[in-house]
């Protein structure tokens, strides 16, 4: 018995991200430039911590544009691309460890990606605790972090047309 489906090519196609780059630049950013807010350097098409990072390049004969990076544009205006949320008993009790723990991991994962930020902390609204962050990869990160150190339940939901991440963690 034969199917009667036409298979094409947008069948089996992966979905698009239709607006990744609605925030992107035309263009890429003039080489070498310094944010100025949080003095992230942008050399080499890579955004990196700190003045000690073009003080190794070889672009150091210029003088770099300053700039706002992509994450303090996105702190600005508020739209993050990943939630942490954190919920049950356990939460209450450990906030102040589960806190330092989370800082720990953000400040860890903007050693290897200085974009990679924790942009505000919600307390009690409808979660125990609401995290947001600059990256959908950090809320996975801090999500793992969490089910490593203190156990429990770790969901992890994604929108593929947005590029958002939504991680859940749960322990009474």
């Amino acid at each position: 018995m034969s199917a009667r489906r036409k298979y094409t090519n947008a069948t089996f196609t992966k979905r698009v991200d239709h607006q990744a780059g609605r925030r992107r630049p035309a263009r890429a950013m003039k080489e070498p430039a310094i944010c100025k807010d949080c003095g992230s350097f942008y050399a080499n098409r890579r955004w990196t911590t700190g003045i000690a990072a073009w003080r190794d390049q070889s672009v150091t004969c210029q003088t770099p544009n300053v700039t706002i990076c992509p994450a303090c544009q996105q702190r600005r205006t508020g739209e993050p691309r990943g939630f942490v949320y954190l919920d049950g008993e356990f939460v209450d009790a450990n906030l102040k460890e589960i806190q330092l723990l989370l800082r720990n991991e953000s400040e860890r994962a903007e050693e290897d990606n200085p974009l990679a930020r924790i942009l505000n902390w919600k307390y009690g609204e409808t979660h125990n605790l609401a995290v947001s962050t600059t990256t959908e990869h950090l809320a996975q990160r801090l999500g793992r972090a969490l089910e490593k150190a203190f156990g429990g339940n770790t969901d992890y939901d994604f929108s593929h047309e947005n590029k958002l991440a939504r991680v859940s963690w749960q322990r009474d």
